[in-house]
C-alpha cells in the first residue's frame, strides 16, 4: 500500500494545474473531472454525487485546495482497498500538469524522462507545500544520477551550484529540477542515452523500488529444466521475466517473513547456486559467478530481514533517516540560536556593564587628568618659585662674590646670627620640654578629679542609704517613735558630719578645677610660646622644623564640669553607683 502523503503530491500538482489564474481555487466541474479519473486509476468506485453533497452548502464559486482536502480523503483515499497501478496513477497526474510549466524541447530528456524525474521529485520531496526539493536531497538524486551514469561526482561544481542556489532560498520546484538535469549542467559530455538510462536506473530504484536486477537462470518445477530469466528484487517480491524490457512477466517469488535464502553446493553442471524457500514452494536459481551469486543472496536477505523487522524499503528507510537527521540538525540549530540569542543579551548586558565602567573610568580618567594636570600645574608653579629664589640667590651670590672684602663684618654677624639660633633651638626643645610637663600635670589632675569624683559618688551613695534607713525608720510603729527620733538625730549628725565633708570635697574640687585651669593656661602659654618660636624659626631661613602636637578629641562635660575619664570609666561609674542604689532597696 503507498503512503497517502506520496499519492498527495501527485494530486497537489494536478489540483495546481487546474488553477488557470493561480487564486488557489479550482472549479467545481474541474474537481469532478479529478475526482473521476481519480477513482479509476485507484480502483475506486466512482460516487458523482457525493461531490454535490459535500459541497452544498459552498455554491460561491471555485473551491480551494482546503476545502477539497476533506473531500478527497474521506470518498477517494479512505477506500483505496487493494493494489494499484502506481504509474499509471502517476502519469494521470503527470498528464494534467506538465503542459502547462515545462516544455522538453530544448532539454535533452524527453518527456518519458521529465515524467520519471517527476515521480523522483515528488519521492524526494519535504511534506510541506507548495512542494520544493532541498539542496541535501538534490544532492542525494544528483550523486545517485552520476554514479548510474558511471561518471564521477565533481564536489565542486556542485559546490557552485549550492551558490546560485541560495538565491532560490536553498531549494527547487519540480520543474526547476527537471530543467537542471535536461540542461545536462552536470552531465556535460554525456550522450542523450546514457542520461535516459541514468535516470531509468535511479527511477527504478526509487520508484520502483527495484533493489537489484539481472539474468539469472532457474529450474522449472514441471519440466525440471534451466530457463535463463531477467529477476527483479523488490522488497516483497522476486519476479523474473523473459527480458529485460519487462514487457512478459513470467512469475513472481513472493517474500514475507517465513521465507529463506540459502546457498548450495554445485550440482547437474550448474555451478553458483542457491535456493529461496516458501511457505509452499522452493526455488532454486543459478548466478553467473560468484560474486553476482554472493549479492543476490545478502540482497534477497536484507527484503527478508526488513519484512522480519517490519519495516519499509532501504530508500524510504534511507529518506526517513535523512529527514529525521535533518530535523535533529534544525532543531539543534533552533536550541544554538536560542542559546546563542541568550549568550547575546547576556553579552549585551556585559557590554552594557561594560560600557559603564568604561564611563566611570573615562570619569575617573578625567578627573585623574585633572587631578594631574592640578599637581603638574602646581609643581610647575613651585619650580617657577624655586627658580626665581634660585635667580635670586645667583645674583646675591655675584654681588657677595664682588664685595666679599666689604662683606667680612657681615660675614661675622651672620655666624653670630647662626649661634643665635642654636641657642634659640635649644631654647625650643626646653619650651617643648616644658610642654610635656604641663601635659603630664595636667593628666594627674584629671586623675586625682577622677578620684575626687568617685569619692563624691559614694558619699552620695551613703546619703542616699540613709535617708533610705530614715524612711524605714518613719514607716516603724508609734512605739519606737522615741527612739527613732533619737537615733535619727544622730543620723543627722552623722548626716551633717557627711555635708561637712561633702563641702569639703566640693572645695577640694573647685580646687582641683582651679589648678586645672592653671595647667590649661600654662599649657596655652607653652603652645603660644612654641608657635612664636616657630614664627622665629620660619623666620631665620627654616633651619629648625617644630614637632607639633597631634589633634586633641573632644572632652566630655559631665555636671560636675570638664571630666578627665574615658567614657569606659564613666560607665563603670554608672554601674557601681546602679549596684549601690539596689543593694540600698533590697535591704529596705
Amino acid at each position: 500500500m503507498w503512503l497517502r502523503d506520496e499519492l498527495l503530491k501527485s494530486i497537489w500538482h494536478a489540483f495546481t494545474a487546474l488553477d488557470v489564474d493561480q487564486r488557489g481555487k479550482v472549479s467545481k466541474s474541474q474537481l469532478k473531472v479529478l475526482s473521476h479519473s481519480l477513482c479509476t486509476v485507484m480502483k475506486i468506485p466512482h460516487d458523482p454525487v457525493a461531490l454535490e453533497e459535500h459541497f452544498k452548502d459552498d455554491n460561491k464559486g471555485p473551491l480551494s485546495n482546503q476545502g477539497y482536502m476533506p473531500y478527497l480523503n474521506r470518498f477517494i483515499l479512505d477506500k483505496v482497498q487493494e493494489e494499484f497501478d502506481i504509474l499509471e496513477f502517476n502519469k494521470m497526474c503527470w498528464t494534467l500538469c506538465y503542459k502547462k510549466n515545462i516544455c522538453t524541447k530544448h532539454l535533452l530528456i524527453s518527456d518519458q524522462e521529465a515524467f520519471k524525474v517527476w515521480c523522483i521529485f515528488n519521492f524526494l520531496s519535504e511534506d510541506k507545500y507548495p512542494l520544493v526539493i532541498i539542496t541535501e536531497e538534490i544532492e542525494y538524486f544528483l550523486r545517485k544520477l552520476m554514479e548510474a551514469m558511471g561518471s564521477v561526482w565533481n564536489e565542486e561544481k556542485f559546490a557552485d551550484y549550492k551558490l546560485q542556489l541560495n538565491t532560490k532560498n536553498n531549494c527547487l520546484s519540480a520543474w526547476e529540477l527537471i530543467e537542471l538535469v535536461g540542461m545536462g549542467y552536470f552531465s556535460k559530455g554525456m550522450n542523450c542515452q546514457t542520461l535516459s538510462m541514468g535516470i531509468m536506473e535511479v527511477f527504478q530504484e526509487l520508484i520502483l523500488d527495484v533493489l537489484k536486477q539481472g539474468y539469472m537462470m532457474k529450474k522449472g518445477h514441471k519440466r525440471k529444466n534451466w530457463t535463463e530469466r531477467w529477476f527483479v528484487l523488490r522488497p516483497t517480491s522476486l519476479s523474473y521475466y523473459v527480458c529485460e524490457d519487462l514487457v512478459e512477466k513470467k512469475g513472481d517469488i513472493i517474500l514475507d517473513r517465513t521465507c529463506c535464502v540459502e546457498s548450495l553446493p554445485d550440482k547437474e553442471g550448474k555451478k553458483n547456486l542457491f535456493i529461496i524457500k516458501c511457505i509452499d514452494k522452493s526455488f532454486e536459481i543459478s548466478a553467473s559467478d560468484k560474486k553476482k551469486k554472493q549479492e543476490w543472496l545478502q540482497a534477497i536477505q536484507t527484503c527478508i530481514q526488513l519484512l522480519r523487522l517490519g519495516l519499509p524499503s532501504p530508500h524510504r528507510e534511507a529518506r526517513l533517516r535523512r529527514r529525521e537527521h535533518r530535523q535533529r540538525q534544525q532543531s539543534e540549530e533552533d536550541d544554538l540560536a536560542e542559546r546563542m540569542k541568550h549568550l547575546q543579551a547576556a553579552n549585551e548586558n556585559k557590554q552594557r556593564q561594560l560600557e559603564g565602567m568604561r564611563k566611570k573610568m573615562e570619569e575617573a580618567a578625567a578627573k585623574a587628568a585633572v587631578e594631574e594636570h592640578r599637581r603638574k600645574q602646581t609643581q610647575l608653579d613651585l619650580q617657577d618659585r624655586y627658580r626665581l629664589d634660585l635667580e635670586k640667590e645667583k645674583m646675591v651670590r655675584q654681588q657677595m662674590e664682588e664685595q666679599v672684602a666689604q662683606k667680612s663684618s657681615e660675614l661675622e654677624q651672620y655666624l653670630q646670627r647662626v649661634r643665635e639660633l642654636e641657642d634659640m633651638y635649644h631654647r625650643l626643645e626646653e619650651a617643648l620640654e616644658d610642654e610635656r610637663q604641663a601635659k603630664q600635670d595636667k593628666e594627674a589632675v584629671l586623675k586625682l578629679q577622677a578620684r575626687l569624683l568617685e569619692e563624691e559618688a559614694a558619699k552620695r551613695a551613703e546619703l542616699e542609704q540613709i535617708h533610705l534607713q530614715q524612711q524605714r525608720a518613719l514607716s516603724q510603729t508609734e512605739a519606737e517613735k522615741q527612739e527613732l527620733v533619737a537615733e535619727q538625730l544622730a543620723k543627722e549628725r552623722a548626716l551633717q558630719a557627711a555635708m561637712l565633708q561633702l563641702e569639703r570635697m566640693e572645695r577640694q574640687r573647685h580646687g582641683a578645677l582651679e589648678q586645672y585651669e592653671k595647667v590649661s593656661k600654662k599649657l596655652e602659654r607653652a603652645a603660644n610660646k612654641t608657635k612664636t618660636w616657630k614664627d622665629k624659626v620660619a623666620k631665620h631661613e627654616g633651619l629648625v622644623r617644630l614637632i607639633q602636637p597631634g589633634p586633641k578629641g573632644p572632652q566630655r562635660i559631665t555636671n560636675w564640669g570638664p571630666a578627665s575619664f574615658t567614657d569606659a570609666e564613666l560607665e563603670l561609674r554608672k554601674k557601681s553607683w546602679q549596684e549601690s542604689k539596689n543593694q540600698g532597696a533590697q535591704a529596705q
